[in-house]
């Protein structure tokens, strides 16, 4: 069993003001966005994609993901909690932000944005899906530094205790989800979007890999209770949640080759 390093929250204490690690987490991921961005646009040939219209892109997503991650976290996971505690909804650096919340959010987001533009939605979300998994896979990492959304107690040798679960042996399921829903799925997204591909086949791969690598990792994490029940079927939430963006993904990917 390994020791849960017990990292303090709070990175840093400046005078009343503390700024949490997983509010730099999600900077971090905004980061990587800009930065990966910015290649992606010396291989395209866009008028009018340019480092302003990343930018302003960006804002739009940032807005989906804030908005919508914790509706998502307040709709999806804890209705009954928030709506007995209105104040916490507002509390985002404590943690708790739904992914698919996030994801419709951005969807949402993406969507007023190319309206906006007068650009067409769904090369737009080609070329945002490679940029999101790295900013996935540092929130995971702040929900490690949390010590929340802990995994299944298990006896495999780097199980750990989470002091804010209980003295159970745990896995550490959110390095698991770092591993798959961060770096594994931005290496497959950014090698397959690396030559030209039809029309939408960028954001099915995104769908159906975000959906198979999150359906797998929650066989080891904690299931959440959510508003189909603790465990529906045998199923958890995350999995229910994800199962749908499976199947869009390979309808959109069968599309887009039929497009063509």
């Amino acid at each position: 069993m390994l020791t849960y390093p017990n990292i303090d929250p709070v990175a840093i204490h400046l005078g009343p003001l503390a700024v949490h690690w997983y509010g730099l987490m999600y900077l971090t991921g905004f980061a990587c966005f800009i930065w990966l961005g910015r290649k992606r646009l010396r291989s395209l040939d866009r008028p009018g994609w340019d480092e302003k219209f990343l930018d302003d892109l960006m804002f739009f997503g940032v807005l989906g993901v804030i908005l919508g991650g914790r509706l998502g976290e307040v709709l999806f996971y804890n209705p009954g909690y928030y709506f007995s505690h209105p104040a916490k909804i507002l509390a985002v650096w404590e943690g708790g932000m739904s992914f698919h919340g996030g994801f419709l959010g951005v969807l949402v987001a993406m969507a007023w944005f190319a309206r906006s533009r007068k650009v067409q939605w769904l090369p737009l979300m080609d070329f945002v899906a490679p940029l999101v998994p790295l900013g996935l896979g540092a929130g995971r990492i702040g929900n490690f530094i949390n010590g929340e959304l802990w995994g299944r107690p298990s006896d495999v040798p780097w199980a750990m205790v989470f002091p804010t679960a209980d003295a159970l042996p745990r896995h550490p399921s959110q390095l698991y989800e770092f591993g798959l829903e961060g770096l594994a799925l931005f290496a497959l997204l950014w090698l397959y979007s690396a030559k030209p591909r039809p029309v939408g086949a960028v954001s099915g791969l995104f769908l159906i890999g975000y959906g198979s690598f999150r359906f797998l990792a929650e066989f080891t994490r904690n299931p959440d209770d959510g508003i189909f029940g603790y465990m529906t079927f045998n199923i958890s939430m995350g999995q229910w949640l994800s199962l749908p963006m499976v199947l869009a993904g390979i309808a959109l990917m069968r599309w887009s080759r039929r497009a063509v």
